[in-house]
């Protein structure tokens, strides 16, 4: 779907706040509340907007230990990887989750308590997945940059 600019700086704004009124986003886009509503229900319905979320803040909540996982699989059989992506997405310690190239086959993004949590985690739930043949994990130091939003 082409966005024109009009939709390209409401989407933007949306990132930035989807709770605003739609009143809120007219006045800035310069537009009727009418057309700034026909126009999120119409990136709503074609997919480009897909859902709304609350960020929330990891510390607040006990889950500001972040872990790089990397997967190497057994196997590359497309039943092997079907069902890893399967089990990963029951995973809630999971929030990201790439099929990447090179070395390693995934790179998973885990959200945990602490270094004690995150043992139990790979000893309990990641390793009883079968095809895993490695993991290298990696942890992350500071969050430099972090942002749902997408550029378009």
């Amino acid at each position: 779907m082409e966005l024109d600019d009009k939709d390209k700086q409401l989407v933007k704004l949306l990132q930035e706040d989807c709770k605003k009124t739609t009143k809120e986003y007219a006045d800035n886009l310069q537009l009727s509340k009418t057309a700034v509503y026909e126009r999120i229900r119409r990136l709503e319905r074609t997919g480009v907007i897909t859902g709304y979320v609350a960020l929330l803040d990891k510390e607040k909540v006990q889950r500001d230990f972040t872990v790089l996982c990397h997967i190497r699989l057994v196997q590359h059989t497309k039943e092997n990887v079907l069902r890893f992506e399967r089990e990963i997405l029951k995973l809630e310690e999971v929030s990201e989750c790439f099929h990447v190239s090179g070395d390693y086959d995934y790179i998973l993004k885990v959200n945990v308590k602490n270094m004690k949590k995150y043992r139990e985690f790979m000893v309990t739930k990641l390793t009883a997945i079968s095809n895993i043949g490695s993991t290298q994990s990696s942890f992350s130091i500071k969050e430099v940059k972090y942002s749902p939003s997408v550029y378009i």
